[in-house]
């Protein structure tokens, strides 16, 4: 079998996941919350190129995830065959669920995290795996 991706979509469902981060993140939304929790000191300047490569990474990996999950859904396509859009947004609730959340819940447990700021990351994750799923979804293969 053949995996298809449709590559117009990952590459949109990583910028998809460069605003959630951006909204969800921002001063306005759970910024201050995050900030104090994680112990960000939001008004240290960064150098250019620090954001360049705080920026360029995060996209690098938005677009391994999104090419990881539009992968997994034409799998999960094929043998589910539902409409892609659902396959789509079932399995990035499943690989959210047993790979991501529970993976930030066993780190910030034995890391000695505030429980609320491993409820904010993971929600900032379901947030970002869903979206992308929906354009994944939408755009199809």
């Amino acid at each position: 079998m053949n995996v298809e991706v449709n590559y117009l979509a990952v590459l949109l469902a990583a910028v998809s996941s460069m605003i959630i981060g951006s909204v969800w993140y921002s001063m306005g939304i759970f910024g201050k919350t995050w900030a104090k929790l994680a112990k960000v000191d939001m008004k240290r300047e960064m150098k250019s190129n620090e954001m360049t490569v705080l920026l360029g990474s995060t996209f690098i990996i938005s677009l391994i995830t999104a090419y990881v999950l539009a992968h997994v859904t034409f799998l999960s396509n094929s043998f589910f065959g539902n409409s892609f859009l659902q396959d789509a947004l079932t399995t990035g609730f499943w690989l959210w669920l047993g790979l991501t959340a529970v993976r930030f819940a066993t780190h910030d447990m034995f890391e000695g995290r505030p429980r609320q700021l491993t409820f904010l990351n993971i929600g900032n994750e379901f947030a970002t795996i869903m979206l992308m799923a929906l354009v994944i979804g939408l755009l199809g293969v």
